[in-house]
Formats: structure tokens, sequence, C-alpha cells
């Protein structure tokens, strides 16, 4: 998946100023040179965050990613083992 150029904070800062009415959803989207079902996917994961909030989850995210792939790896190495007895 391609890196965003924006980071969470600012993801979540324009999406209070839209929220809050000092720029409308048309305008923000311009500034920021997205289209209008990146702005909806931003506002589906990020709405109502504040930033803290989407640190946090950006944290999470990256911890759960690690822990997938441990598990992934442990699975393998687990079956290994098990065709290795059934040789013996």
């Amino acid at each position: 998946m391609k890196a965003s150029r924006y980071t969470e904070e600012q993801i979540v800062r324009a999406l209070q100023e839209v929220e809050t009415g000092q720029k409308k959803a048309v305008e923000q989207q311009r500034d920021m040179a997205i289209s209008a079902a990146t702005w909806y996917i931003w506002k589906r994961k990020y709405g109502g965050l504040e930033v803290n909030e989407a640190r946090r989850l950006k944290e999470l995210e990256q911890e759960n990613s690690k822990l997938k792939r441990m598990v992934a790896n442990l699975m393998l190495e687990n079956e290994a083992v098990r065709e290795t007895l059934k040789k013996l």
C-alpha cells in the first residue's frame, strides 16, 4: 500500500476544520489535492478522533501487523516441525 503524503495529525486537523465549519469539504479536498473518495476514506477512518488518538491508532495498527507476522512465522515453524516428525 502506498504511503500517504499526509500524517495522521494533518488528516485529523483537516477533518476537524471541516467539522467546525472553518472550511468546506470541497475546499479542503482542493487545498490538499485529494479526491473525494480519499476524503471519505479518511473521514470513515479518522472521523471524530483527536490527534493523540490518531497517533495511538497508528501505533496499534503497527503492533497488530507485527504480531500477525510473528504468528505466521510460528505457524510455518510448527508445520515444519510436524513434517519432520512425520518422517521420523
